[in-house]
């Protein structure tokens, strides 16, 4: 992206309550003794491991490296604003960050979906191929502008798993009448077999599973799952997940804010984001060997997969969703088509490089 480049504010629509409420809270950047001081929303609930704790850890990072310069507030989902709500504040300026899941904001433009993950894309690898050397970057800034955002990866959970259900999927047919919490283009598929899907925060899965006001659950992976005790609602815990291989999680800045940093900021930041993409990442694999065998050997988890004839089917519904998403917008479509161009060969060298060895190596 250009540098120094400006964009208008858009103007939302927020209550008159609310604006007066959180505008007192998030007041535009202090600047005092040379400390600039800023406030990043999340959709995390706070503290939740890796998703929660990652915004927390750049703020700490930012400051270290600017010497105290710049100073960035995390408030976790709920603390300002709701989780849904978090790109709004980052867009209008009531903050100046947010950190979240791109598909969060789909109701904007469906084209968000492919900066987090869309059902059997890419893997972390791939994501961040596409992402960082095969235009992703540079579409997504163009995504991304007309909100007067810009947005990095600043995460990566890995492979998800398929979810947790208090009944067996055997077929198909299974997911039909189901109401599951999915949020994204997996939502979508879900409901061309007749589920019910919902997008939920995180902080309110247990008491919806719990209560029966969700029949299943899919969200992270095992250490966010036995963190949020998914295992004390439901009894069978499916993998893997189809919706999300390597599920890319964002930092997005207020273009006003970013484009008020010195280049020497904006690198660092730049580099910051980076650095944690490849941390977490790393985080979430190692926790989760360890968590897995909790939740089967400690608390006695029933794990299950789908069968291949599921799969196939879910493939062939997913392949239809995203075709359509091409259709929505002319951005959306330029992503598609990235997003599909690189997978087509990424899937091929991957094939006979990870996908090779792993299964070589039993």
């Amino acid at each position: 992206m250009r540098k120094n480049i400006k964009f208008g504010r858009r103007n939302f629509l927020l209550g008159a309550a609310s604006s007066i409420a959180i505008g007192s809270a998030l007041s535009t950047p202090a600047i005092s003794k040379n400390i600039r001081r800023l406030n990043m929303v999340t959709t995390w609930p706070k503290n939740l491991p890796g998703l929660g704790t990652s915004p927390e850890r750049i703020a700490v990072r930012v400051k270290e490296a600017t010497e105290g310069k710049l100073e960035i507030k995390v408030f976790a989902a709920g603390e300002l604003v709701p989780a849904f709500e978090a790109f709004d504040a980052a867009s209008s300026g009531l903050a100046d960050m947010y950190n979240g899941a791109e598909y969060y904001w789909q109701g904007k433009n469906i084209g968000f979906n492919f900066f987090t993950a869309v059902p059997f894309g890419m893997t972390a690898n791939e994501l961040n191929a596409w992402i960082d050397h095969g235009g992703g970057q540079e579409l997504w800034n163009e995504l991304t502008q007309d909100f007067n955002v810009i947005s990095f990866q600043s995460a990566n959970t890995g492979v998800q798993m398929g979810g947790w259900f208090n009944k067996e999927i055997i077929t198909l047919e299974d997911l039909n009448g189901l109401k599951i919490r999915m949020p994204g283009l997996g939502g979508e598929v879900l409901r061309k077999v007749g589920a019910a899907a919902v997008a939920i925060p995180g902080g309110e899965i247990f008491s919806s599973l719990k209560s029966g006001a969700i029949d299943a659950t899919e969200w992270v992976g095992p250490w966010n799952d036995l963190s949020l005790a998914f295992y004390q609602a439901a009894k069978f815990y499916y993998w893997p997940g189809f919706h999300e291989p390597g599920a890319g999680l964002a930092t997005g800045i207020n273009l006003d804010t970013w484009n008020s940093f010195s280049n020497s900021e904006q690198s660092i930041i730049r580099q910051i984001l980076a650095f944690e993409n490849h941390y977490t990442l790393a985080e979430f694999n190692h926790h989760n060997a360890i968590a897995l065998d909790t939740l089967i050997n400690k608390h006695n988890v029933q794990m299950k997969t789908f069968s291949s004839e599921i799969m196939k089917s879910l493939k062939k519904l997913s392949d239809e969703v995203l075709e359509d998403v091409s259709t929505r917008s002319a951005i959306s479509k330029k992503i598609f088509l990235s997003f599909k161009d690189s997978i087509g060969r990424l899937k091929k060298w991957s094939n006979k490089s990870e996908q090779a060895y792993m299964k070589a190596r039993g």
